[in-house]
């Protein structure tokens, strides 16, 4: 279980992953090593995944997030073919989903042209029986970071 020290350094790494163990230790009240002996026990935990760059997509030219719902004629809790879904480029995530459509899928592409061509091509994998396309006009929120205080 996590304790409050773990929720703190898990809190400021959601906020700046690039944090100097220095500055992390001075904003948790430890020293350097006793932070960089729980960062690596959270690492080795899985608690920690992974530290990612977080990039303007539209300053790189990808101007277009959209959500796709997909429906798939699978058996029942398969998902087979969201792994497939899951290995194109264009998509930053997919969920498995309960109800109506099996997946939910988001994407960032360059633009409408590129949405087309992306959903005519899962059109032609075996299984895929519909989708339902949501285009983001603005996006007020985006992060990665979660609400610590609520884990006990």
């Amino acid at each position: 279980m996590l304790d409050a020290t773990d929720k703190k350094i898990l809190g400021e790494l959601a906020v700046n992953a690039r944090i100097a163990n220095a500055e992390l230790a001075k904003r948790v009240g430890m020293v350097p090593s006793g932070v960089l002996e729980r960062v690596r026990k959270l690492e080795s935990k899985g608690i920690i995944q992974n530290y990612e760059t977080r990039l303007d997509h539209k300053q790189i030219g990808f101007d277009l997030t959209t959500f796709v719902l997909v429906k798939t004629c699978e058996a029942v809790g398969a998902t087979k073919l969201g792994e497939k879904l899951a290995e194109l480029p264009c998509v930053q995530e997919v969920h498995f989903l309960a109800g109506e459509y099996c997946y939910l899928l988001k994407l960032r592409v360059r633009n409408v042209d590129a949405h087309a061509r992306f959903l005519q091509q899962i059109g032609n994998l075996k299984g895929i029986s519909g989708t339902q396309t949501t285009m983001v006009l603005k996006t007020l929120k985006e992060t990665l970071a979660l609400s610590l205080e609520e884990i006990s």
